[in-house]
């Protein structure tokens, strides 16, 4: 419990680093971009560093195949793929922004912010 407390107090200390460094990770992520493909490459989809769908490429063959399914199940992948690269990259932005400002967990602190 105090331990918790310690590190409420660290974070209302440093309440202005952290909005400054929140402000700096969030232009970072927004730049940031992640690629995920599926069918061999078949779909691509980029997200940036928020998770925000950027952009959807088809191969024209997938297109022509004409099997609307599997055209929607290797989007799907796709996308999917591509968030999880940049939860990743969004988790360990979090990390460095806590480390940096001696608050280990900053992370689960910020979580809702996802």
């Amino acid at each position: 419990m105090f331990g918790q407390m310690g590190q409420l107090a660290n974070l209302l200390k440093n309440a202005g680093k952290i909005k400054e460094g929140v402000a700096e990770m969030n232009t970072r992520l927004e730049a940031a971009r992640y690629v995920g493909e599926a069918g061999g490459g078949q779909a691509r989809a980029e997200v940036n560093g928020r998770g925000d769908l950027i952009s959807l490429k088809l191969e024209p063959a997938l297109i022509e195949s004409g099997d609307v399914e599997m055209i929607e199940d290797l989007a799907v992948a796709a996308v999917r793929a591509a968030v999880s690269l940049s939860r990743e990259g969004m988790q360990k932005e979090m990390q460095s922004l806590g480390g940096g400002m001696g608050l280990p967990n900053m992370d689960k602190l910020l979580e809702g912010m996802k």
